[in-house]
């Protein structure tokens, strides 16, 4: 079934990415990243010393502040600062600085849809720009359901509100070719058939949800590579972008 997007994309096409890093000077890393109108600024400082209460001293501790373009922070705003702080710390090697807090300040700079996987894919980089020790990298992408079944990628905010269900998604991604000097995963499941972070919301069918995790990790290596060659351009230029 043919799907007419307004924008003119096709169901499976990503919308045109912007990445730029080291761009607030006195943060120890910093990034923003873009898909299409939304965009994500996000900043890193520490390794600090010092936990927060209630974490284990013996590891890092990572800690997410989200701050919307206008207002108060609310209910959904707190959701995502829990899940970019869970899959946050499920990518940084926590045992390196033990006893430290690296904080991840997200400002929204525009929300035109799958927002909070543009946060995750900008604080992402971020990281990588503090040299924060890592496992992998990681790419995310939101993945909706209309209820005619049909999916799409990468929605507008228009699209999100269209849609009965949606998924965020997060994979990981080798950092290996970024970073040779960390070691490689440990063993079990190859880090690239792996998934961080799933997150549902509305009513989703399991075999919506599997079509969903199939297209989503296939859009991942497009993702996936952007970020690569984006961080690996750090040397020569400070911004990537794909169309």
């Amino acid at each position: 079934m043919e799907i007419d997007r307004a924008d003119g994309r096709t169901p499976n096409q990503l919308r045109p990415l912007s990445c730029s890093r080291n761009i607030l000077h006195r943060a120890h890393g910093s990034a923003s990243w873009s898909q299409g109108d939304t965009k994500v600024l996000a900043a890193v400082y520490g390794p600090k010393a010092g936990t927060k209460k209630n974490e284990n001293p013996e590891k890092a501790c990572i800690e997410v502040i989200w701050k919307p373009k206008t207002g108060q922070i609310g209910k959904p705003e707190r959701e995502f600062e829990m899940i970019l702080k869970r899959t946050l710390q499920s990518i940084c090697i926590l045992t390196v600085n033990p006893n430290t807090t690296t904080s991840i300040i997200v400002q929204v700079v525009h929300d035109d849809g799958a927002l909070l996987p543009c946060a995750i894919n900008a604080a992402c980089a971020a990281l990588v720009d503090a040299g924060i020790p890592m496992k992998h990298l990681a790419v995310a992408i939101c993945c909706c359901v209309a209820e005619t079944g049909y999916v799409i990628l990468d929605p507008t905010k228009l699209e999100e509100q269209k849609m009965k269900a949606f998924a965020y998604l997060v994979f990981p991604n080798s950092i290996l070719s970024v970073l040779p000097e960390v070691s490689s995963p440990a063993k079990g499941e190859p880090v690239e058939h792996g998934i961080i972070t799933s997150i549902t919301h509305g009513a989703m069918s399991v075999d919506d949800y599997f079509l969903c995790l199939e297209r989503g990790r296939a859009a991942s290596a497009k993702l996936s590579d952007f970020l690569r060659r984006s961080l690996q351009s750090q040397f020569s230029g400070n911004s990537s972008k794909a169309g």
